[in-house]
């Protein structure tokens, strides 16, 4: 019996050894197939070789990349009126009565300023290694909007009001790395809209002053109205109007003492120059400002609701577009570009490349499981390329990855993945006689018995 079974080992392992019992798929018998496959071995020049063929990744569709409140403005009541002044008698005494002195800190953000963000535009080498590059900054202005944000495109809304610019700048960072942009920029306020003092009464022109990074005082508020227009300065006074308290100075003590001029004005004062010692018209003056303020603050309230609304039925409209892309994907009805692995991999699969980028060879490898290292031959990693060239159609290019030594598998980090490419991995050759073994042995085995239970008999 164990002759016959030795004889019928040999003779297996010959026919395995002619191919007749188990057949396997290599990169050298489909070259003889038709003489039109070529196998290059991957090094770092054949690897830029490879990534040179024209391919542009799918993308998704715009409403990923959309943000729901980018674009919106909001819509107020219309301008506020144009205040109105009017003229009093005179009186003979005038009382000075000063606001107490203030603090109120660094300059922070608030509705209606205007940033300006500078961010490096792509320059050459040279540019970078000179420092020539900051000439060549973007330079854009975003309005902080009511509801205290401003909208960055691929960014969406950050809100920074009330922030003062340093935290503004850190709060920025945060989100463009967040969304994986280059956080490089420089963040200053181009325009100071958000904090002012109204400036009213016997002046050049009635103004609004803004206020700055710097402190805004009394004689710069007066300056920006032009000046004090008053004929007999002895019965004029300055009265500022502060958190619903009446302070006021006599135009001649205004002058007599330097200290009084430089009195610390901040948001929301309201500076009346007035030649009368009745009250009555400064208290109108402060009552209509208070109105406009009301006014300003109801049409805002109005425009923040009618904002959220629309960015709420937005959102829901995007998030309905999405999530049937997302549906398609899943049904697969969207056109993918897709890589075949085939030959001594973990499962025989197609993999998806990734939409807006392309995909290394790493990636869909090792991906899968990588390469099995009890069967599959690490040598011999090939990535099979048909040409693009209609008049070279069924030619082939084999780059062939070669793992033994550890080094190389950073070349399948660098190695790009075209549409239809196919990843196979040859079998090691003990492989193959261990398949043909696992085939033969149940024969053998049969064979044997019978054979005994003959001889038995």
């Amino acid at each position: 019996m164990m002759r016959a079974l030795v004889i019928l080992l040999s003779l297996a392992l010959g026919l395995a050894g002619c191919g007749v019992v188990y057949k396997s798929p290599s990169v050298d018998r489909m070259a003889g197939a038709d003489g039109k496959l070529r196998v290059v071995d991957m090094t770092p020049e054949t690897v830029l070789v490879a990534n040179r063929s024209v391919y542009q990744p799918k993308s998704l569709p715009p409403v990923f990349f959309n943000t729901a409140g980018y674009g919106s403005g909001l819509r107020g009541a219309g301008p506020t009126p144009e205040p109105a002044f009017d003229r009093r008698p005179q009186e003979d005494f005038l009382e000075t009565r000063l606001p107490p002195e203030v603090n109120p800190g660094p300059y922070r953000i608030g509705t209606g300023d205007v940033l300006l963000l500078a961010t490096p535009q792509t320059g050459s080498t040279v540019e970078q290694l000179s420092g020539l590059l900051a000439a060549t900054n973007a330079r854009q202005g975003y309005t902080v909007q009511d509801d205290g944000a401003i909208a960055i495109p691929n960014v969406g809304r950050v809100q920074i009001a009330g922030l003062t610019l340093e935290e503004a700048e850190a709060a920025l960072f945060q989100r463009l790395v967040e969304n994986q942009i280059d956080p490089t920029f420089s963040l200053e306020i181009a325009e100071f809209n958000s904090k002012k003092v109204s400036i009213g009464g016997a002046v050049s022109q009635p103004t609004v002053a803004p206020i700055s990074l710097t402190a805004l005082y009394l004689d710069e508020a007066l300056a920006a109205a032009g000046g004090i227009t008053v004929e007999d300065q002895d019965y004029a006074t300055v009265r500022i109007y502060r958190d619903g308290t009446l302070y006021q100075i006599p135009l001649t003590q205004l002058y007599a003492r330097d200290g009084l001029r430089r009195i610390q004005l901040i948001d929301g004062d309201s500076v009346f120059v007035d030649t009368s010692y009745e009250l009555d018209l400064a208290q109108a003056y402060f009552e209509e400002q208070i109105r406009l303020a009301q006014f300003e603050q109801s049409a805002r309230n109005i425009a923040i609701s009618t904002l959220n609304t629309e960015i709420g039925i937005r959102r829901d409209n995007q998030q309905d577009e999405r999530n049937n892309y997302l549906e398609r994907l899943d049904l697969d009805s969207v056109v993918r570009d897709y890589v075949y692995l085939t030959g001594e991999v973990e499962s025989q699969r197609r993999y998806e490349l990734p939409f807006g980028r392309t995909a290394a060879l790493a990636e869909a490898l090792y991906g899968n499981g990588g390469v099995p290292l009890r069967t599959g031959d690490a040598s011999q990693i090939y990535v099979l390329r048909g040409s693009s060239d209609p008049r070279e159609f069924g030619a082939t290019t084999a780059w062939r990855l070669n793992t033994t030594n550890a080094g190389n598998i950073l070349l399948a980090t660098r190695f790009e993945l075209r549409p239809n490419d196919v990843i196979f991995v040859a079998e090691q050759p003990v492989t193959k006689w261990n398949r043909v073994i696992q085939q033969i042995t149940p024969s053998l085995v049969t064979t044997a018995a019978n054979t005994a239970a003959r001889a038995s008999n």
